[in-house]
């Protein structure tokens, strides 16, 4: 079954575009038009990944995308005219997986998407990664803390299992992103830090007191042992 992708434009020219693209490439999608629409067709369909423009009217990407991120881990992909650092990092501090900056090429766009779903599989055998109180499924992509099952977005749960299989280890902001999108247009090491507050508040008893997701200054973050 080809992957459902939910697109949610406001622009119908570009919406179309959008849905011939992702048809062309084997795709199927459902086309929005504003975000009070898309939330209940995302509710009611379940796609496999979600396409939001940023500037939408009813109810705006960003907040649509914290909405879906309370009830979802499914990949979310912003696209957006805005091009400021800042607008990036408000993007991802609401739980969207990836950035996209308008004009894109639509390889590039392509690409993102399998990125994104190929993250998202479950992998093919069960393995279960421990460290201290967390543990993590790789098979059912679950988290959990001294029992209680986290949600996480996919680029959180590839930082979070980084961590998580190597204890102690220190890694800087640039290892963590190759383990999310790399290197991509709009990614920067910052991203990580936005990644890092967001799985602080939630796993952490006291987020402004890590004693999870260790700060190393001047190098990037490590996990605590046991």
């Amino acid at each position: 079954m080809p992957a459902h992708v939910l697109i949610a434009e406001d622009d119908p020219k570009h919406a179309e575009i959008l849905r011939r693209y992702l048809e062309s490439a084997g795709y199927r999608t459902t086309v929005t038009h504003d975000g009070r629409t898309a939330l209940d067709r995302a509710r009611r369909l379940r796609p496999d990944l979600l396409l939001l423009d940023v500037m939408m009217p009813e109810l705006d990407g960003l907040d649509l995308c914290a909405v879906i991120r309370r009830e979802s881990a499914v990949p979310v992909l912003m696209l957006t005219a805005r091009t400021s650092e800042d607008d990036l990092l408000a993007g991802l501090d609401r739980g969207a997986d990836d950035y996209l900056t308008k004009p894109y090429r639509p390889r590039e766009l392509l690409a993102r998407i399998r990125t994104l779903l190929r993250r998202a599989d479950p992998a093919d055998h069960r393995d279960v990664l421990r460290a201290g109180p967390v543990a993590i499924d790789l098979t059912r992509r679950e988290v959990t803390v001294d029992g209680r099952v986290v949600g996480c977005t996919p680029d959180e749960f590839a930082i979070l299992a980084t961590l998580v299989e190597h204890p102690e280890r220190v890694f800087t902001r640039a290892q963590l992103l190759e383990r999310t999108n790399g290197y991509g247009r709009d990614s920067t090491e910052r991203t990580i830090d936005t990644h890092m507050s967001n799985l602080r508040r939630k796993i952490e008893p006291n987020p402004r007191r890590p004693a999870l997701l260790l700060t190393v200054y001047g190098v990037g973050y490590r996990l605590a042992g046991a």
